[in-house]
């Protein structure tokens, strides 16, 4: 019997080269599309013809974003445990400079791992948290491109189905949700003892700490104010670049541009993020040529302050980033393998 059940062919592995290897090709193919027929000088005249005043702008507006990120996690925690916000800002940091320069956005564990290890709190509960923003950030999102659509004409049939077969999707995510943090008990029977039972069951844990109506209406509000300094971010480029278009187009950019890189994807999205720009602006009667000049333009004005600032994070925390993906990764790992029943 033993050796029947020894030759039994075992189930192949994915190579962990793989993913890493397919995005990185899906990354270079974006960028060839971009490239192609785009003459290069234009954007070296571009970006010396830019109302570097606007720049600045975007830049200040860019910059706090990540406070207001900082703030939004700060509060959606609030009711579990009191965090101190230049520690969250700096786990922000740090998290995003590691997509910048890492694949599959491994930044979203580093920083849950960072602030639970700084704060000494389960880092499942700083993942929920995480999963909590990502979902009002999605349902913010739905809203800013239905506002887009209604103020902008010309936007393709077909993006605008998907938007809504999106939305249709956030709207019930949030309704488990709401069902997860109401209904205990009714959870936890459900989880059961399956494979991923011990993962859910820290989720629910989580959700139910953080989901009194106070603290997540706060959350919203101040999702709200984070999703308008991205936009206004966006707007202030537009007008660096010369461009004559409205919040709202620039609402509608984002929102395309954020579907587009949804997905983990190769280090800051390169390739993919100027193909979405590009595919945005056409929505909006924006020539080829100067679309791909403004995603270029757009892509350097958001990443080279994150750099500084998040190597300027990294550096102050004493952390390498190669050790803390190891740990980051490790302590998630256990977590989920401390919570078998």
């Amino acid at each position: 019997m033993a050796s029947s059940a020894a030759t039994l062919p075992q189930r192949r592995r994915i190579p962990a080269w793989l993913p890493q290897a397919v995005l990185y090709c899906l990354s270079a193919a974006c960028l060839v599309w971009v490239l192609h027929g785009y003459p290069l000088h234009d954007l070296v005249s571009a970006i010396a013809a830019l109302d570097f005043r606007w720049v600045l702008l975007a830049v200040v507006f860019d910059l706090s974003v990540y406070v207001c990120h900082a703030w939004r996690w700060n509060t959606l925690l609030a009711p579990v445990v009191r965090l101190r916000l230049w520690r969250t800002v700096q786990s922000v940091y740090i998290g995003l400079f590691a997509n910048e320069l890492l694949p599959l956005r491994t930044g979203e564990v580093i920083r849950c791992y960072l602030l639970a290890h700084w704060n000494n709190f389960r880092i499942s509960l700083s993942l929920s948290s995480a999963v909590v923003e990502r979902l009002m950030d999605g349902l913010w999102m739905m809203a800013a491109f239905a506002v887009t659509a209604g103020y902008v004409k010309g936007i393709p049939p077909d993006l605008t189905l998907l938007v809504r077969v999106l939305a249709a999707l956030l709207l019930a995510g949030a309704g488990v949700f709401c069902w997860v943090v109401w209904h205990k008990q009714d959870v936890h029977a459900a989880i059961g003892q399956g494979r991923w039972s011990s993962t859910l069951r820290h989720v629910e844990e989580g959700l139910h700490l953080m989901g009194g109506l106070p603290t997540l209406g706060k959350t919203m509000l101040v999702s709200l104010l984070y999703l308008a300094l991205q936009v206004a971010t966006v707007w202030a480029l537009m007008k660096a670049d010369g461009f004559d278009l409205s919040f709202w187009v620039a609402g509608g950019v984002l929102t395309v541009v954020r579907l587009a890189t949804v997905i983990p994807n190769a280090p800051g999205n390169l390739g993919l993020f100027q193909v979405a720009c590009v595919v945005a602006l056409g929505l909006f009667d924006v020539e080829k040529d100067a679309a791909k000049t403004f995603s270029f333009i757009m892509f350097f004005s958001l990443t080279v302050p994150l750099l500084v600032g998040g190597a300027i994070a990294t550096a102050l925390a004493r952390l390498n980033l190669g050790e803390l993906r190891h740990r980051a990764t490790r302590t998630a790992q256990a977590a989920r393998h401390e919570a078998r029943p």
